[in-house]
């Protein structure tokens, strides 16, 4: 296992990697929508949240040496299933055909009582 890590996305804030590859596979821990720069929320509503999350997530696989076009599972954690539409318009500005599988689930709570978060699986060819 390898340790991926950058000043580009927030710190772990418990014991565990920002991501790691594992063979040919990245696996990058749930990002929720901070901001490396403030260590807080991104300002806005859901679609701001989630751009920021899927930002820190683009920044991270930089580091491993992939983009998102080398993601192939996603999963998203919403604290309210209301919010799908607006976390899912600006997912699609991410992704390009053929899309990762994803899950899409609304949970309880969130860490820092946020209201996104997203993790995901990337393979290196």
């Amino acid at each position: 296992m390898k340790q991926i890590s950058t000043n580009n996305a927030p710190a772990a804030i418990g014991p565990y990697s920002q991501a790691i590859q594992a063979g040919n596979f990245v696996f990058v821990s749930g990002q929720l929508p901070v901001d490396p720069a403030t260590g807080e929320f991104a300002q806005g509503g859901i679609k701001e949240l989630t751009r920021q999350s899927l930002t820190n997530i683009q920044h991270i696989l930089k580091e491993a040496g992939l983009t998102m076009a080398d993601v192939v599972k996603t999963t998203v954690f919403l604290a309210d299933m209301a919010d799908f539409a607006d976390m899912n318009s600006v997912y699609a500005e991410f992704f390009q055909a053929p899309y990762p599988a994803r899950s899409a689930v609304a949970i309880k709570t969130l860490p820092k009582n946020a209201r996104v978060e997203i993790e995901c699986i990337a393979a290196k060819a």
